[in-house]
């Protein structure tokens, strides 16, 4: 492998070596040689070589200020010589690999061997003519007008069934796979990034970046491309996706010039010029050798399916469906991709192995039955010799029988689980598209609908992130709105206006807006472009200062972060001292203040009083109208002795006060909505915000996040980890119990108190549900609370590339109501899928019974193997697609979230179930029984082998078909509605799959014959069958007006499934993961000693005093049976706990121990709105 690339990169070598007469003086080879040098070594050989960055930037024709000029030929030509951008995906699967998968499913191999073996058969013909008198009765007729030469089409139509049911796989697996890249394609032309082109900066597609262009880097970027940083401030890069190292790596023109590709910036801005694109970059470099790795996987998978026999048949289809999601997973590289089964998946694959397992018994007692049955009959009772000439026959009958008990397999193995599940989700994804959200993670979709808080930040999420001056404090002075320019000291203006100019980002722009009458644009950092709308307000312009000071010309910039809450820029003036402009958070600046301008524009003392003071008449005030406050400040430094600009403390202090800023937010006008929705649908909505704590309570009050008068608390970061953590400043779950519940907003919040509130809510006990989380983030350092969330929302336009690799959803409008959008397509999911649940199994109890009654009576399936297949796929395949894209209505929002552990079938569907298959089974036993009676036929009970199909059986099959066709209009409300046709045709495709089965069963039953064992039926026959299916929808009512209430035993079965539901799932997982649940399991097991070990030792205590025997004994009891209790199941505790918790039951003293916790836990419900 290594040497085939080298060659390749050698054959290469050779075609570039042109490139210097190409025009550029690097060949792509010296560019990546140079791109592997790190720290002083790189900046050494850049000297030698290159005379430093400068002439790197000529020999690639290409200007440090002014960027690439743009002209298309010239950059065609950089993509042909250095490549492009893009790091070609791994293959897709083609249809012929997608079709090979589908015919691994085991029940279709054993049913395609039964075909053929029945094929093979069908055309051997014993020898001499009087065989059939010898063989017996079952025998007779086998010969009848030469029927048996039609034996071969029910293999032949087995085999043609199978080959149908396979392509339809086959092509939902493809239209699948062709949807996810299409995904994948729309989240990579999202990342856009800034690049300077003919000295202006613009925003260019990652695939568009060739080697030689400037660009521009910030906090918060992915770097697109390697490249050598010509001019820095402050700029650390996470080099941990390359290294594997988590410190972050300071970067800077003379000691460690060198950024590689797909390494995240966490502090400060620069510009650098590109040197390696695409597989000649690092990460290129990399995936390139990782090319083999997922051939490798995929052999390892296939080993490890073969180990698993059994399990793996019932099993089979879920990977299958489920392939396609995990190398997405592999394709996007997540680093710690979420390896939980999402909760659905988990419920489901335990059922359809529960199904399948119920399944395989039926079937194996169908075949027993039947060949018992035969060989009793003809060599017990009639006492028939086995002829070796008779063998071919008995064969053959075994082998339909064998026919028949597969069937039963196929029809109880609901391999249209997985299939319903993947469709509605990748159909759901495509309809999220619409509205703004962007999943990157099939399953955070389904998690959403089952959602019970949501961590939202403020900025840009709740409100419209356009940021306006409202208020402003200056020389004394508190206005209320922004003053007149000439009534301000002209001294403290020019300072002012030279201090937001100068200590910005140099990218934040505001630009002139697109439309006529429209809101001017704003570029870059919303805060800086609300100060810079100030200078624009106040008459001025911040442009030409900043031509007068290029970036390249500051001094030194100490960039925004979480931890400094400020920004600061150094300036040499032209006398050679040295000034610095501050600006941040009022109440963090204002505090490292000495001084103020006054009035007139002197400088006076400002003094801690004055501190107060302000604090208390300008900024709280300002925050309780929902301002955010800015301080602005500046400090002068003498040129000599030069400050050591490295020590931040006393640099970012003895500042002077210019003024304070009230920037205005608005909310969005259609969150409050959006709010109250969630609240309805059970979703509490917490706001944890950056800002001031005031303002972040005004904007909560104004979204209807907390209402006045209600027991809730709004707290800051400080007394958040105050309140949570224990004296040695360790979180404890214990005491974030006792403030999640009530907590609302959360202000001045540092990135660590995000991913500690959240954390703290997923892994709380309070409550019978584990709640779900999902979280919204746009900054770098929200990364590890998006990762930590169930699901994490990243913002599409202000979020960072960061916090998008980190997301399961990307909001494309950044809007906070199109999270309630989610919610609403994620209970869809559950609701599509329960529906199709609740259809799926009434067919499955009823065709299994039927084929499994029938066999044993009548000693044939009154559904033959062909006609089962063909309800299967109906059934399955084209019901699942029916039901799974029924489009979400408003009232999915006005219940209460589902919870983890509720059982997937709830009492009502267990009601329409028994309910629907009762009389499905009462019609076809009476027609299979007095059908011949009733419609006065020949009965086709008890037919020879090969003997053409009779009208009989052909209207059970009819009726049955068309039962379920009616019934599939029922399954479309799962909570007891009785208008079954609301909104039907909001969903074409329901529509147009029943009238096509409808259509496909008249073509069936009148031209299918032999194949598909029917005798075409006249009109009135029709209309008969019609009618009983019809009355379907009639018993649905019946069925609707039953009260819940008065079938116990119902909810009984619900109970049940809950219970089972969180251990069975773990067992199914791969040992070596243990995941959420178990986690969970292992946790509630561990409580539960707990408690009783308690309640142990409280009655040991208890009866030691009342026998007066010593004490040690006790301890020693409840030592040892603590122990026991930690390190065994519950089954096995030691028997003194049995003995004492018996004793607990009776005295009455344990029995308020007992009580104790519930009576403590119960306040805590009431606080939950």
């Amino acid at each position: 492998m290594g040497d085939m690339s080298n060659s390749d990169f050698y054959a290469k070598n050779q075609i570039n070596e042109g490139n210097h007469e190409a025009g550029f003086g690097c060949s792509v080879m010296e560019l990546r040689s140079l791109m592997e040098m790190r720290g002083p070594e790189a900046v050494v050989k850049i000297q030698d070589d290159y005379t430093g960055t400068e002439g790197l930037c000529k020999r690639l024709k290409t200007s440090p200020t002014e960027g690439l000029a743009g002209d298309q030929t010239d950059l065609d030509k950089r993509k042909e010589i250095y490549g492009k951008n893009v790091i070609p995906p791994k293959k897709p699967k083609t249809f012929l690999q997608l079709v090979w998968e589908a015919l691994q499913d085991v029940t279709l191999i054993i049913l395609e061997i039964a075909a053929l073996i029945s094929l093979g058969l069908s055309f051997y013909h014993p020898p001499g003519d009087s065989s059939g008198e010898f063989c017996g009765a079952g025998a007779a007729g086998v010969e009848d007008e030469g029927e048996a030469d039609a034996g071969w089409i029910e293999g032949a139509a087995i085999l043609l069934s199978v080959v149908c049911v396979v392509l339809v796989t086959a092509f939902n697996d493809w239209s699948k796979e062709k949807q996810f890249r299409g995904l994948q394609n729309r989240i990579e032309q999202e990342q856009k990034f800034q690049v300077v082109r003919g000295s202006q900066v613009i925003q260019l597609p990652v695939s568009d970046i060739v080697v030689g262009d400037i660009a521009q880097i910030k906090y918060g970027d992915l770097l697109p491309a390697d490249g050598v940083l010509i001019q820095g401030n402050d700029l650390k890069i996470d080099e941990s996706s390359l290294t594997g190292e988590s410190d972050h790596v300071k970067k800077n023109a003379d000691k460690d010039p060198m950024l590689l590709s797909g390494t995240h910036v966490m502090e400060g801005s620069g510009r650098m010029v590109v040197t390696a694109v695409g597989v000649n970059s690092q990460t290129g470099i990399i995936m390139t050798l990782l090319g083999a790795g997922p051939e490798e996987e995929e052999k390892k998978e296939k080993k490890v399916k073969k180990q698993d026999g059994a399990a793996a048949m019932e099993m089979q289809p879920l990977k299958s469906a489920e392939g396609g999601e995990s190398e997405e997973k592999e394709k996007k590289k997540h680093t710690g991709s979420k390896k939980e089964k999402s909760v659905l998946q988990g419920k489901l694959t335990k059922l359809a192995v529960q199904i399948g397992k119920a399944g395989l018994l039926m079937s194996a007692v169908t075949v027993i039955i039947l060949v018992l049955y035969f060989a009793i009959d003809n060599f017990v009772l009639q006492k028939l010799p086995w002829l070796p000439e008779c063998t071919p026959i008995y064969v053959q009958f075994f082998v339909k029988f064998f026919i028949i008990g597969v069937t039963v397999l196929v029809v109880a193995v609901p391999e249209g689980l997985p299939l319903a599940v993947t469709i509605s989700l990748a159909y759901s994804v495509k309809k999220m598209m619409k509205d703004n959200n962007l999943v990157r993670h099939l399953d955070a979709c389904e998690t959403m609908g089952n959602a019970t808080t949501i961590c939202s930040d403020k900025t840009g999420t709740l409100t419209t992130n356009r940021m306006t001056v409202v208020q402003c404090y200056i020389g004394d002075v508190h206005y209320k709105e922004v003053p007149d320019p000439s009534a301000l000291p002209t001294k403290s203006m020019d300072i002012l206006i030279n201090s937001i100019s100068l200590n910005s980002a140099y990218t934040t722009k505001i630009l002139p807006p697109d439309k006529e009458g429209g809101l001017p644009k704003q570029v870059g950092n919303k805060t800086e472009c609300g100060l810079l709308g100030l200078i624009l307000d106040l008459k001025r312009d911040y442009q030409p200062i900043r031509n007068q000071i290029p970036e390249e010309k500051l001094y030194k910039v100490y960039t925004f972060n979480s931890s400094r809450k400020s920004m600061s820029t150094v300036i040499k003036l032209p006398d050679g001292s040295f000034r610095m402009y501050s600006k941040g958070a009022s109440e963090i600046v204002l505090k490292k203040c000495s001084h103020i301008l006054s009035d007139v524009g002197e400088v006076r003392v400002f003094r801690p009083r004055d501190k107060d003071e302000m604090v208390k008449k300008v900024i709280e005030p300002m925050a309780c109208d929902g301002l955010r406050t800015i301080c602005v400040a500046y400090r002068d430094f003498a040129s000599d002795p030069e400050p050591d600009w490295e020590d931040e403390n006393s640099i970012l202090n003895d500042l002077t006060a210019i003024c304070v800023v009230g920037i205005e937010d608005p909310v969005r006008p259609e969150v409050p909505d959006a709010i109250l929705k969630c609240q309805q649908a059970g979703i509490t909505v917490r706001m944890v915000t950056g800002d001031n704590i005031n303002t972040a309570r005004a904007i909560a009050i104004k979204c209807g996040i907390i209402h006045p008068g209600e027991d809730f608390i709004c707290i800051d970061g400080k007394e958040f980890n105050r309140r949570i953590r224990n004296e040695k400043g360790e979180v404890e779950q214990e005491r974030i119990d006792k403030v999640w519940p009530k907590l609302r907003v959360l202000a001045r919040s540092s990135p660590t108190d995000k991913h500690t509130l959240v954390k703290g809510i997923i892994d709380s006990t309070l409550g019978d549900q584990r709640q779900v989380v999902a979280v919204t983030g746009d900054g770098t350092n929200d990364g590890p609370a998006l990762k930590k969330a169930d699901v994490g929302f990243a913002m599409g336009i202000a979020g960072t590339d960061v916090a998008k690799e980190a997301s399961d959803i990307i909001l494309t409008d950044d809007n906070f109501s199109s999270i309630v959008k989610a919610v609403m397509w994620g209970r869809n999911v559950y609701d599509s899928i329960s529906k199709f649940l609740q259809f799926q199994l009434t067919v499955n109890v009823v065709a299994v019974i039927v084929a499994f009654t029938g066999a044993c009576i009548t000693q044939d399936s009154p559904l033959k193997a062909v006609q089962m297949l063909w309800v299967n796929l109906i059934m399955d395949t084209f019901a699942s697609l029916a039901l799974a894209t029924e489009p979400p209505t408003e009232s999915l929002l006005k219940r209460k979230p589902y919870g983890r552990n509720k059982p997937l079938i709830s009492s009502t569907m267990t009601k329409n179930i028994l309910g629907h298959g009762v009389f499905q089974l009462i019609i076809i036993f009476t027609l299979l029984f007095a059908g011949e009676k009733i419609f006065d036929i020949d009965s086709g009970r008890n037919a020879p082998l090969h003997s053409p199909p009779s009208e009989h059986y052909t209207i059970i099959f009819n009726t049955f078909v068309m039962m379920q066709l009616f019934n599939e209009i029922n399954a479309r409300k799962i909570h007891g509605e009785r208008n079954v046709f609301d909104g039907i045709f909001r969903n074409p495709i329901f529509c147009t799959i029943v009238f096509g089965t409808f259509a496909a069963q008249i073509v069936i039953v009148q031209f299918g014959g032999k194949p598909f064992s029917c005798q075409p039926l006249n009109l009135e026959k029709w209309m008969w069958c019609i009618f009983l299916g019809l009355g379907e929808l009639v018993w649905g009512q019946v069925i609707a007006s039953v009260p819940n209430s008065k079938l116990r035993f119902l909810r009984r079965a619900g109970q049940l499934t809950r219970k089972d539901d969180l251990p069975e799932e773990d067992t199914n997982e791969d040992n070596d993961e243990i995941d959420h649940a178990e986690r969970e399991l292992r946790r509630g097991q561990i409580l539960w000693f707990r408690g009783l070990n308690r309640i142990q030792t409280q009655i040991d205590v208890v009866n030691t005093f009342k026998s007066g025997t010593s004490f040690q004994g006790a301890g020693a009891l409840r030592r040892q049976s603590s122990t026991t209790s930690q390190t065994q199941d519950v089954t096995n505790v030691s028997s003194p706990s049995h003995v004492s918790l018996s004793n607990a039951l009776s005295s009455p003293t344990s029995t308020t121990a007992a009580t104790a916790p519930s009576t403590t836990g119960h306040p805590r419900c009431e606080c939950i709105p």
